[in-house]
């Protein structure tokens, strides 16, 4: 199996932004501890970040037939990009929401997602584990 993890706007500054919502640990520091796990699932595993929108949806354009399944965590995108949630729908690839807050219990903007009804499941308010928890629901989504 062969996964890709996406992170949208703003993902970059994971541990600098508001550590007391996103943690202390960089992206980096994060996207190593996917790895390891993925590598211990015997799941093969690639990462991108990317604070341009179309950026983000020319990488799910090109998942498609490339990868099993996607951990996406849109950032701010989730709440209005309309051309990320065309993206996700459009692929044939399941693609699993992601955030590392509770976006229910956020400010009201962003309780809004417009990814949710594409994705084939969403997962959030368990910081990194978020995306330890996203890998998990596609390794059984795909067994």
């Amino acid at each position: 199996m062969r996964i890709l993890v996406l992170n949208g706007v703003n993902l970059n500054l994971t541990g600098t932004r508001s550590p007391e919502i996103y943690g202390g640990e960089t992206l980096e520091d994060i996207n190593s501890e996917i790895a390891e796990y993925t590598a211990n699932k015997g799941i093969e595993c690639d990462f991108f970040q990317t604070n341009y929108e179309g950026e983000l949806v020319e990488a799910l354009h090109k998942s498609a037939g490339k990868y099993d399944g996607v951990v996406l965590n849109a950032g701010a995108w989730t709440h209005y990009s309309y051309a990320i949630h065309d993206a996700v729908e459009g692929i044939a690839v399941p693609v699993i929401e992601t955030h590392m807050s509770d976006i229910t219990k956020r400010e009201e903007f962003r309780k809004i997602s417009v990814l949710t009804s594409v994705c084939a499941a969403t997962v959030m308010g368990l910081g990194k584990g978020s995306y330890l928890k996203a890998v998990d629901i596609l390794a059984e989504m795909l067994k």
